[in-house]
């Protein structure tokens, strides 16, 4: 047992070392890379402090932030969907399928509708009571469709049959506001939902960064609760875990993981069905490996989505939500095609 946990522990930092690796050379292709050119060696220089004034406003000011905030949100998404899939213990689950995302974007879509006229665009206020506005969406959500499953208890399969329901109820409600928004603000808000880092600014960084120093390690602690649901609600009971209060808790945190990382970034669809699965290839069924490589992989992922979406139809932006759904689609047919 002791040579197969040091093996295991050994694959997982051979993995986490070879996917930091990947992550800083993405890091300075997407510095580099944009409608304003510039090298590998003059982003070295200007983050040393020796390059033009030009450079410096260019990587500080608008790519820096960006890429940090599709790092953040990323790995928030990418756990709250291991988290969901562990505690439905449905290979198919994910905050964007089960009406989590969407309770978020009403709620921040709301916000835009009611209140836009009384804050600038990306003003500190707006941007730090967006995660909370988007926040208090998704616990709705989760708490309308944790009601609606109820039933002597939650069965993990009427969870995400409910979740499907509710997220086509928030969607039918999410249009008609659309509908009833000005051109403009229409516009705006339909690019966000597709799943879009906008407005990305230090302020958005340090109102998004807290929930995932926070909530990513609290995830990670609760890992055996989680590895143990996955063996069943009877099984897990019967080795004295308290199911539905457990339950209940990993579903805040991964519904707090998703409605920050939505507030900040949109609507951004499959990253958090895929990157759990991708870890669970590399690492097993445990948790304690799925989350850490989870966060690397959709860190990864939607760093890669945002640099091929920026630079795809240069000058023209592609929103990041579209590439990682066009990334993400053919394996969510062959994870539909495989599961039972």
């Amino acid at each position: 047992m002791n040579e197969s946990a040091a093996k295991k522990t050994k694959k997982l930092s051979v993995i986490i070392f070879s996917l930091l690796i990947l992550i800083l050379i993405m890091f300075f292709v997407s510095l580099s890379t944009g409608a304003f050119q510039i090298s590998p060696g003059d982003v070295v220089r200007t983050i040393f402090g020796n390059g033009t004034s030009q450079q410096e406003l260019v990587l500080f000011q608008f790519r820096l932030p960006a890429i940090v905030l599709a790092l953040l949100i990323g790995a928030g998404l990418a756990v709250s969907g291991a988290i969901l899939q562990g505690i439905t213990q449905n290979e198919l689950a994910d905050p964007g399928i089960l009406g989590i995302n969407t309770g978020a974007g009403l709620a921040v879509v709301l916000f835009m509708f009611f209140f836009s006229g009384q804050f600038a665009p990306g003003s500190t206020l707006a941007v730090f009571i967006m995660p909370v506005a988007a926040l208090a969406g998704a616990i709705f959500a989760a708490f309308l469709i944790y009601v609606l499953a109820w039933k002597k208890g939650v069965n993990a399969i009427r969870l995400v049959l409910v979740g499907i329901g509710v997220n086509a109820g928030f969607s039918a409600l999410l249009t008609i506001f659309q509908l009833r928004m000005d051109p403009q603000s229409f516009r705006q808000a339909t690019v966000w939902l597709t799943g879009d880092i906008w407005n990305a600014n230090w302020n958005f960084v340090l109102a998004l960064l807290p929930w995932m120093l926070i909530l990513i390690p609290v995830a990670l602690y609760k890992a055996h609760s989680l590895n143990v649901m996955n063996l069943g609600d009877d099984v897990a009971s019967g080795l004295g875990t308290s199911v539905e209060s457990e339950r209940r808790l990993l579903l805040l945190i991964a519904v707090a993981l998703a409605g920050a990382s939505v507030a900040a970034g949109g609507g951004i669809a499959f990253l958090g069905l895929v990157v759990p699965h991708i870890a669970r290839k590399l690492m097993g069924p445990l948790h304690q490996y799925i989350i850490p490589v989870s966060v690397l992989v959709g860190a990864l992922l939607l760093m890669v989505s945002d640099t091929i979406g920026k630079n795809l139809l240069a000058p023209t932006a592609i929103p990041v939500g579209i590439i990682v759904a066009i990334l993400s689609a053919p394996y969510f047919v062959y994870l539909l095609m495989r599961t039972k």
